[in-house]
C-alpha cells in the first residue's frame, strides 16, 4: 500500500533531516506534502517546488491546528530543545494532541534506541514520554528509532585525527553507525506506507566497537589514530576540563553509558526494507568525508 497522495506533513521541515526526508518523499513521488516550521521562509525553495509549507510553533499550541488542518499522516521529528528539562516533551505533547484533533490517521515519530525514564530527564526521558504520549493518542504510529548518526564521527574526528587520540568509555561495545541519508529514506519511506503499529530500529550494517573506529580513521586519513578506554568519571572530567558545559559533558557520557549496556549495538534490517538499498558502512561514509578529517 502506497500513500502518496495522501496528505503527508513532515515537522521540523527546516532541520537538516527534515529537509531531507521532504526531499526523499518528493524523490518518491509523494503529491501532496506539508512541510512545517517555525520560519516559513528558510523553506521557500520547497515551496517554489510544490510543497505547501506552514508555519508550526510547537511553543505556541495556537499555531498548529492551521498547520496540522486536513493532514492524514504525520512524520514528528524530534525537535533539538534539549537544554531546558521537560521543554521537548512538552513540544511533542502539543504536536501530538493538534494531529489528534485533526484527524491525522498515523503518527510517525523520530526517536532514539532503547528510551526509559531517567531521573533528571534527558535524551532517553524525552523519548520515552512521547513514545508513551503517541501510544495513549490511540492513532496507528510507527516509532523509528534512530540509532547514532554517522555524522556525529565527524564532530570529533579532525582532533581525533591531529592528536592521534580518541577517548570513549564505551566498554568495548559497538554501535550500529547509520547515516542522517539513510534515516531519512527510512523515515519517508515509512510515512509512504507504514500501517497499523510498529517500533522500528533504524541501523546501521554494522556494529562498531571504537577500536575499530580510531582503525578506520587511521585508514581513511593515513594518520595513526589509538582509542584510549576510560570510566564515565574519567570521560566526564576530560571532557569538563576541555571547557565543554555540564549539561553537554554529562550528555556524551551518557551516550558512551548506553553503548557500553549494549543498547546501540543492535543491527536491523529496517533500512534496506523499507527503502530497497543496503544502508552505508562507516568505511564508506568516511571514505566521503575525508576531506572533514583533516
Amino acid at each position: 500500500m502506497s500513500f502518496s497522495s495522501s496528505k503527508l506533513l513532515v515537522t521540523g521541515a527546516g532541520g537538516q533531516l527534515g529537509r531531507a526526508i521532504v526531499e526523499s518523499l518528493l524523490a518518491s513521488g509523494a503529491t501532496d506534502v506539508v512541510a512545517a516550521t517555525r520560519d516559513p521562509a528558510k523553506l521557500a525553495d520547497l515551496a517554489a517546488r510544490g510543497v505547501t509549507v506552514r508555519k508550526a510553533d510547537f511553543d505556541d499550541p495556537a499555531s498548529l491546528p492551521a498547520a496540522f488542518a486536513g493532514v492524514e499522516r504525520v512524520l514528528l521529528v524530534s525537535t533539538d530543545a534539549l537544554g531546558q528539562p521537560g521543554q521537548r516533551v512538552a513540544q511533542h505533547r502539543a504536536a501530538i494532541e493538534a494531529a489528534v484533533a485533526a484527524g491525522v490517521k498515523h503518527i510517525a515519530y523520530t526517536s532514539a534506541p532503547s528510551p526509559r525514564p531517567q531521573p533528571n530527564g534527558g535524551v532517553l526521558d524525552d523519548h520515552f514520554w512521547t513514545e508513551a504520549a503517541i501510544f495513549a493518542s490511540g492513532v496507528d504510529f510507527t516509532i523509528l528509532r534512530h540509532h547514532l548518526y554517522a555524522e556525529t564521527i565527524l564532530m570529533g574526528a579532525s582532533q581525533a585525527v591531529a592528536s592521534g587520540q580518541m577517548f570513549s568509555a564505551t566498554a568495548g561495545r559497538g554501535r550500529s553507525y547509520v547515516t542522517r541519508d539513510d534515516c531519512a529514506a527510512a523515515d519517508a519511506a515509512a510515512l509512504l506506507t507504514a500501517t497499523g503499529r510498529q517500533i522500528l530500529d533504524v541501523t546501521g550494517p554494522e556494529a562498531v566497537t571504537q577500536d575499530a573506529l580510531a582503525a578506520l580513521l587511521s585508514e581513511v586519513s593515513g594518520k595513526p589514530v589509538v582509542h584510549v578506554a576510560l570510566t564515565p568519571e574519567q570521560l566526564a572530567g576530560g571532557l569538563t576540563a576541555a571547557g565543554l558545559p555540564p549539561f553537554v559533558a554529562g550528555l556524551l557520557v551518557d551516550f558512551d553509558v548506553q553503548a557500553s549496556e549494549g543498547h546501540h549495538a543492535i543491527l536491523t534490517p529496517v533500512v534496506k526494507g523499507l527503502t530497497g538499498r543496503d544502508p552505508a558502512t562507516v568505511r564508506a561514509f568516511l571514505k566521503a568525508h575525508a576531506a572533514a578529517l583533516g
